[in-house]
């Protein structure tokens, strides 16, 4: 079977240990702990498997995006997982898919025949009409190479858990212990700087597009890097990642939802002429989403909505509150 086929036009998944979803039950899930004990949470995830085409090995990533407790939605990848031997352009294929019994059926995008797979040890076997083992995806939890990294010397930490640091934020809360709420603003302001930040956004499986964990970076209060639960998405301006109705990233590193993500920002604000207080240069960023760039040196030609108006002054870090329960920790702002 070449993975050009049915190989590579499914994923399904079973867990039978798994507890059901009662039908009421539609809540946003913040708590892994909880999030862990649903069928339809273990199905969604991000896995990687190697395929035969033609005497040649090919490497396949796959995310599986939860839509329901039933329901599913699948990306594969031809060449790895986004960021890890993916980008755009290369070749995607996409899949419906639905619990059936132990298995999940899954139908192509392309109307090829359905195909069903078994979870196993943690791992998707991809099956035949027989039963037999065609290939195994393997599942992976990715985490960002710069997950709790240190302040160096001379940053200023903006938040680190503790119920005295979450007073450098207007409404700044602690929820959950020791994460910040969302919906929240730094009481000092920066111009040129670099930042870090650590952001997680809520299981929220029966939601769609911006109604599925949103929430904002908003660099100076006035250039909004979108947080969004967008795991699986193409990745536009207004997903994760994205700089609101400015430009889309080059690739989408979401990872899946109660996955803890990074920013790594650095930020160089506009300029402004001394004399007649005009604009004459516009503000720039190079951004790390997970530890992989998604804007390179970009230009910013103008504020995005929702926060303050560009201006010649130093400005704040404003993490959106819309409704969502997203929550941030090691947060620390370097001044350039």
């Amino acid at each position: 079977m070449s993975y050009k086929t049915n190989l590579l036009l499914a994923l399904a998944l079973s867990v039978m240990a798994a507890a059901p979803l009662s039908a009421q039950d539609k809540k946003d899930w913040i708590k892994p702990a909880e999030a862990n004990k649903l069928l339809h949470f273990q199905i969604q995830g991000e896995y990687l498997a190697e395929v035969e085409d033609n005497g040649e090995q090919v490497r396949v990533g796959a995310q599986v995006i939860a839509l329901s407790d039933k329901t599913f939605r699948s990306e594969l990848f031809i060449g790895g997982l986004p960021g890890a031997g993916w980008s755009r352009g290369q070749e995607q294929r996409g899949n419906n898919g639905k619990i059936d019994g132990d298995f999940q059926v899954w139908t192509s995008d392309d109307g090829g025949e359905p195909a069903r797979t078994r979870l196993v040890d943690g791992n998707l076997e991809v099956i035949d009409d027989a039963g037999n083992v065609q290939v195994v995806f393997k599942k992976v939890q990715r985490k960002s190479p710069t997950l709790n990294a240190k302040p160096p010397k001379g940053a200023l930490v903006l938040f680190n858990g503790s119920a005295a640091s979450a007073k450098n934020f207007e409404r700044g809360q602690l929820v959950l212990g020791n994460l910040l709420r969302h919906d929240c603003e730094s009481k000092e302001k920066f111009g040129d700087h670099q930042l870090h930040l650590e952001f997680r956004t809520p299981y929220m499986p029966f939601a769609r597009g911006q109604g599925r964990g949103n929430s904002g970076m908003y660099l100076q209060g006035r250039y909004e890097v979108q947080v969004l639960d967008s795991f699986g998405l193409a990745g536009k301006n207004n997903e994760c990642g994205g700089i609101y109705s400015i430009s889309e990233p080059i690739v989408n590193m979401c990872l899946p939802p109660l996955s803890w993500q990074t920013y790594d920002v650095d930020f160089t604000a506009a300029r402004y002429d001394a004399s007649s207080g005009k604009k004459i240069k516009n503000a720039r960023t190079t951004i790390k989403h997970n530890g992989v760039v998604i804007h390179n040196n970009l230009e910013l030609p103008k504020g995005t909505p929702g926060k303050h108006p560009e201006a010649n002054s130093p400005g704040i870090l404003y993490l959106q509150g819309h409704g969502n329960p997203v929550v941030y920790r090691n947060v620390w702002v370097l001044k350039k």
